[in-house]
């Protein structure tokens, strides 16, 4: 088909769009080119008044939401307010992310990208599942990245790296459970028919993300992104792809078409042999909703 762009994005006018980490970098152009095409947004970030600087940036319906993916209290009062103020979401686009900083927990004491990539967002799911259920065509896209494949693996012996911990390892780790929360999600959906999950990533994409890489990685990171990275608007294409595009199938993973998926047009692609295991994302499930304590009604 056509080089699928922005331009295909079908009308959203009438639909709700609640997008984590939208004040900047993928979060912000998923932002802008829904609202550009109708949706009502919801920029669900940690630092409101940077939130409301994006917005103000933007055109069309757009509100901040406060919502901080590294405490489960921030997390539930966020899912409160906008269940109080949102009858139905069409679209939760779990999008926001740290990568690879130096060793540091959540509020609640997870290792912080396990606890805000994957635990932050399990919990946000589950909280606001019951407001898409219902919704025709509704959807929840959860952002991974390629680092799934870095050696990632599910370290149920040590979940949050007490023992020892790897930047990228624990980066790894993250991602790849954000691609088993969706496989598994998308099996709970299918009987009910009307909401999917989808996993998208940007590739090599110019971000904020990487600011926290070790200094002696920089100098690759920044040939890498100088040779090979493509700007943010486009590394939001998977994801907007997989939010809005008719033909899209729950379980789907979308992701650059070009240079091992470093850049290019958004299709669907495969994720790790590792991540379509079905015993791994249903033992991740289990310890997920006993460590965040939410349970989904699927």
């Amino acid at each position: 088909m056509t080089r699928w762009t922005t331009h295909h994005i079908p009308d959203q006018s009438g639909r709700t769009a609640v997008i984590t980490g939208a004040n900047t970098g993928l979060g912000f152009e998923t932002a802008k080119a829904l609202a550009e095409h109708g949706a009502h947004v919801v920029l669900a970030v940690r630092d409101t008044d940077k939130g409301k600087r994006a917005a103000a940036q933007l055109t069309g319906d757009v509100s901040v939401q406060e919502l901080d993916l590294g405490s489960l209290e921030s997390v539930r009062a966020a899912a409160a307010e906008l269940r109080g103020s949102h009858e139905r979401i069409d679209l939760l686009i779990n999008n926001a992310g740290v990568m690879t900083p130096p060793k540091s927990t959540t509020a609640d004491g997870f290792e912080l990208q396990f606890g805000t990539n994957h635990l932050g967002h399990f919990a946000l799911t589950g909280l606001l599942l019951d407001r898409l259920l219902d919704v025709p065509g509704s959807r929840v896209v959860t952002v991974s990245s390629n680092g799934h494949k870095m050696g990632g693996a599910i370290h149920f012996d040590d979940l949050q790296w007490e023992r020892s911990y790897s930047r990228i390892g624990a980066y790894a780790q993250s991602k790849l459970a954000n691609l088993l929360f969706t496989y598994e999600l998308q099996r709970r959906l299918a009987p009910r028919g009307t909401t999917i999950a989808v996993a998208a990533h940007p590739g090599t994409s110019s971000t904020e993300l990487v600011r926290h890489l070790p200094s002696l990685a920089r100098p690759v990171t920044e040939l890498v992104t100088k040779v090979a990275a493509q700007p943010a608007a486009d590394g939001a294409l998977p994801t907007l792809r997989a939010a809005t595009d008719p033909g899209v199938l729950g379980g789907q993973y979308y992701g650059p078409a070009n240079l091992a998926q470093w850049r290019g047009a958004p299709v669907v692609v495969a994720s790790s042999d590792q991540s379509y295991d079905i015993a791994l994302q249903q033992r991740l499930w289990a310890v997920s909703e006993e460590l965040t304590g939410v349970t989904f009604a699927v």
